[in-house]
């Protein structure tokens, strides 16, 4: 399915959500506050809707790829920055490889055992609302959530970033969980 209708930039807006949780989801903990996720975000699908005449030909999940692949290109071009180091290949491979298995995360999380055209549209449109449910959490519930879930951090290292016990990031979790299920249900309700 095709995103082709109507404004590129509309179009290319629902995925902000999912380029804000990848970019989140790939930083090193220590580059968090150097680098200006929004601002690469923002270039991101500034390029987007430049080659929106290519894009919006494409399915939507080809369309993510391409916005993936643009989002690394751009988070790494703004590593390299702080760095101030040579062009490091293999660490751009690397990011490249974390965000792709970081997008696999979220549509696992979402896949049923029906793969059809129809349900793999459905699993892409509540991929992108999961993405923008998860920026209505509090910080540390979205930290938690991404961290656990999508980087596959175990709950003694998360309560080590966060300053807190073992048992309460496993409660900080549960809430978040309850909280999301509670948007994505209610943003069902909203969908035509």
């Amino acid at each position: 399915m095709s995103l082709d209708t109507g404004d590129p930039s509309r179009q290319l807006e629902r995925f902000r959500a999912y380029l804000r949780l990848l970019a989140r989801t790939q930083l090193e903990p220590a580059l968090q506050g150097k680098v200006d996720l929004s601002g690469v975000v923002q270039q991101t699908l500034l390029e987007a809707h430049q080659s929106w005449e290519q894009l919006r030909h494409w399915s939507e999940p080809q369309q993510a790829a391409w916005l993936r692949t643009a989002l690394v290109r751009n988070l790494t071009d703004e590593v390299r920055k702080l760095r101030t180091a040579a062009r490091e290949v293999a660490r751009e491979q690397s990011l490249e490889a974390a965000l792709e298995e970081s997008s696999a995360r979220l549509e696992a999380c979402l896949a049923s055992q029906d793969d059809s055209p129809s349900d793999r549209a459905i699993r892409n449109e509540r991929l992108l609302h999961l993405a923008e449910a998860l920026e209505q959490l509090s910080d540390d519930q979205r930290r938690a959530v991404e961290w656990h879930h999508l980087q596959g951090q175990p709950l003694e290292q998360i309560a080590k970033r966060l300053g807190r016990s073992k048992g309460a990031v496993a409660a900080l979790l549960h809430r978040a969980l309850q909280k999301l299920r509670t948007l994505l249900e209610s943003n069902e309700g909203q969908e035509p």
